[in-house]
């Protein structure tokens, strides 16, 4: 979006107007004065200061969910060009942010808003609320295995908090695994997994809270119920 556009909308100024704030010196983009009549600016990703103070959109709330395939990076851009959950959804969506994050290799359940409130509640420990993931290993586990799984492990950056795990179905070949976590370190699972040396063959988020992936197709978005909406915000 044109520097003036997003200024006249986040002030309700004319574009003329917005254009004098800018030659006059009295605007920053991500701390830097703008004096660039042609500069674009995007929403979450870039900071817009009128004389200090933090300019926002305007923009209704939305909330959807989408079921991310694999091979797909939840971010805006990639610095190695890789394909990303935007290149799937529809372009009126790109001012929407993924509350939290889902590995390229990984699918399943994720939410996107712009209610900065509901995803720092998403997010935050304190509130404790369960993400619950359907994980496939190569071979079978063992009862020290899921033990150490279910205790905590220790990551390097932290020790894991107590996990449920629970076998849903033991082959020689492969294992289904339910994974319930409370927490969301960086590719967590896979990391657990990999310190009772245990292979992950496919990992999806199924559940958020109370809300269920159900049978939304795989690649495909959906609206949150007003129901889905409130459970979030309360």
């Amino acid at each position: 979006m044109r520097i003036n556009k997003y200024i006249a909308q986040s002030t309700g100024c004319s574009r003329r107007k917005a254009e004098e704030l800018i030659l006059e010196g009295k605007i920053k983009v991500n701390n830097k004065v703008c004096t660039d009549l042609a500069t674009t600016v995007t929403e979450y990703t870039d900071k817009i200061e009128l004389e200090d103070k933090i300019l926002t959109l305007n923009l209704p709330l939305l909330y959807i969910m989408m079921n991310k395939p694999k091979n797909l990076v939840v971010t805006r851009s990639d610095e190695y060009d890789r394909r990303t959950i935007y290149t799937i959804l529809p372009p009126e969506f790109n001012f929407l942010k993924p509350v939290g994050r889902l590995d390229k290799d990984s699918e399943g359940l994720l939410l996107l808003t712009n209610d900065g409130e509901m995803i720092n509640k998403i997010l935050h420990p304190k509130y404790e609320l369960e993400k619950v993931y359907q994980v496939t290993i190569a071979g079978t586990i063992n009862k020290p295995q899921l033990a150490k799984l279910r205790e905590g492990v220790d990551l390097g950056d932290g020790v894991t908090a107590p996990a449920g795990v629970y076998v849903r179905k033991n082959g020689e070949k492969r294992t289904t695994l339910k994974f319930v976590l409370k927490e969301g370190k960086k590719r967590q699972i896979r990391r657990m997994l990999e310190s009772v040396e245990a292979k992950v063959i496919s990992l999806r988020r199924t559940q958020v809270g109370n809300i269920q992936l159900g049978k939304l197709p795989l690649g495909e978005w959906r609206y949150l119920t007003r129901q889905e909406v409130n459970y979030l915000k309360n």
